[in-house]
């Protein structure tokens, strides 16, 4: 860079006005002078010009002679006058005063200059370098003409601020994704901040189960080991199990994420509530410890699944696994400092069954509430069928998608129980979503069903002819049977048709509940003017017009999350059937 304020005189360097070339550091950096052959006078001296600086003036001096100086050095010549002065007996004065005069005077003229360069800098804009989180100002090093760091930004003096500044930096870089805020979403920290508490919650309750349990196989009371070990391998090895028989239920996690993981959460302290009976049934421990560790087992599969849900939610630059590595160290952290303190809790509780039993219940009753605070903080961005018909019924009502956060609000953790449904905002009335959307997506989600048979929803030829005949180009057929949507799904079916089927049915209820259209024979429903073709063809119209308002609101409205049957219909030659 070519800063203002550069020193005229280096030891052995001259800066002129000429581009830097790649000279080692001690050559003379001064253009050569032209000579004309053909000339028989010398040429005259170059002029060499200080760099830029807020003085702007000229420095003339003169670079060569030919003077060998009495015979002292017959090849000097070309060497500048400092060179000649160097060899001179120092019998004239006033080559020294000279000298001294243009260093004085030189480093007068670069003070002057660095510190008007420094009042333009710190009067204009700043540089900043970034690297991830951390922030820190250059300024200008005049004297070896690049940025460095500013001293207000790293001080060479040790102090417990520095110390604690490059703690937390540690930490920072260790335990969050880099570019923390921007890389993820808004509801990241608050997710974390809650997990780490509830982590060393449960490792406490870990601890104190893991405590009960030695102390009911006898291993306080100088029992065998190998007995021990052999009921713990038989306890282990019974509750393995149930976490092979629920891994054929995956498919239902990703539908209520938050609801399957509170589940879990609930689980796994029913199993160590079970382990700190122990004690008192010592001759039950296998069937306890059995139990106990099948409700783990299944509380880990659960957790591992929906983990995945909610990691990949938070990844805002599609940094899915920075984002899940930062996680596993923050719950490394809340694990190491959890067992610390179970095991400082354990020494202190002894073998004192009521004891235990009143300090697992006040860690589960925090492991429970920080697990339900950073579900309710988790904004969800994917549309099962509650989340995407709620957002249909607003698109109906408003003509526009409701947000994110909004709609995670008011879901419910768990759908299927609605006495157990606890929602983030209590009873609070949201003042973007109004009651008939959220009554229109309840009622919806009670009669959806989604992959039905045909052949329990259809009689008649007649009927199997319309409808094939009026979903010919979509991937799903739409009917009603018995108060129930029945989407049947074809064979090429995706994600997607599941998603415009939902769509058509919340319009298919707005006909039936406003418009006061009800339901005739699946023939009638069919043909112009009828309430599937009406509901189609509107689906056809808006479908991508809410889909698309949908995902600038911040949606995923690439397909529907949900659990159909595995039941699918090919249609086959039906098309000569419908044309004969």
């Amino acid at each position: 860079m070519d800063c203002a304020g550069r020193p005229f005189f280096l030891w052995g360097t001259w800066m002129s006005t000429t581009p830097r070339t790649t000279s080692p550091p001690n050559a003379i950096t001064m253009s050569p002078p032209l000579i004309n052959s053909r000339s028989s006078t010398p040429p005259s001296p170059p002029r060499l010009k200080a760099t830029t600086s807020p003085f702007n003036f000229s420095l003339d001096l003169p670079s060569g002679g030919n003077n060998n100086h009495g015979g002292r050095n017959s090849n000097n010549n070309n060497k500048g006058w400092w060179w000649r002065w160097w060899w001179n007996d120092g019998s004239d004065s006033s080559n020294t005063f000279s000298l001294l005069f243009l260093l004085s005077s030189s480093t007068v003229l670069q003070l002057a200059a660095s510190a008007a360069a420094r009042t333009q800098q710190e009067e204009g804009e700043e540089v900043w370098e970034v690297k991830g989180s951390n922030w820190a100002r250059l300024v200008p090093d005049f004297s070896k003409d690049e940025f460095v760091v500013s001293p207000t930004s790293s001080s060479s003096l040790f102090s417990v601020k520095d110390l604690w500044s490059q703690c937390t930096t540690l930490f920072v870089r260790l335990m969050l994704p880099q570019g923390f805020p921007q890389s993820v979403t808004s509801d990241y920290l608050d997710y974390s901040l809650w997990r780490a508490v509830q982590g060393i919650a449960s490792q406490i309750s870990g601890v104190l189960a893991t405590q009960a349990l030695l102390y009911a196989v006898g291993l306080g009371k100088g029992a065998i080991p190998t007995a021990a070990a052999i009921n713990w391998v038989l306890k282990d090895g019974i509750g393995y199990l149930s976490k092979i028989i629920l891994s054929k239920y995956g498919r239902h996690f990703d539908v209520h994420p938050k609801g399957w993981r509170l589940f879990a959460d609930l689980l796994e302290n029913a199993a160590f509530g079970l382990e700190m009976l122990t004690p008192a049934f010592p001759h039950l421990f296998v069937f306890i410890g059995a139990t106990a560790g099948a409700g783990r087992s299944a509380a880990a599969l659960i957790q591992a699944a929906t983990r995945s849900c909610f990691y990949a939610g938070f990844a805002a630059q599609r940094n899915f696994a920075e984002v899940i590595a930062k996680g596993e160290a923050q719950g490394m952290v809340s694990k190491f400092i959890g067992i610390m303190l179970g095991i400082a809790l354990a020494n202190c509780i002894g073998s004192s069954t009521p004891l235990a039993l009143a300090s697992f219940s006040v860690v589960t009753w925090i492991h429970m509430f920080c697990n339900l605070k950073s579900y309710q903080s988790i904004q969800l961005r994917t549309l099962n069928p509650y989340r995407a018909s709620l957002v249909f019924s607003e698109y109906l009502l408003s003509g526009q998608a409701p947000p994110v956060k909004e709609i995670n609000d008011e879901e419910p953790l768990f759908p299927a129980v609605p006495f157990l449904n606890i929602y983030s905002k209590g009873n609070v009335q949201s003042i973007v979503l109004s009651s008939e959307a959220r009554n229109a997506a309840s009622e919806i989600e009670q009669r959806l069903q989604l992959g039905s048979k045909l052949s329990d929803v259809v009689n008649n030829k007649d009927d199997v002819l319309a409808l094939f005949n009026l979903y010919r180009d979509e991937g799903y057929i739409l009917t009603e049977h018995k108060g129930r949507f029945c989407v049947v799904l074809k064979e090429s079916s995706s994600p997607h048709d599941m998603l415009k089927s939902l769509f058509q049915v919340n319009y298919l209820y707005w006909l039936e509940r406003n418009a006061g259209i009800e339901a005739r024979s699946i023939s009638a429903d069919c043909r112009p003017e009828g309430r599937l073709q009406i509901s189609l063809e509107y689906a056809r119209r808006e479908f991508n017009h809410v889909k698309n308002d949908s995902v600038s609101m911040g949606w995923v409205a690439d397909g529907l999350i949900a659990r159909p049957s595995p039941i699918r219909v090919c249609p086959g030659n039906i098309a000569s059937s419908i044309a004969s």
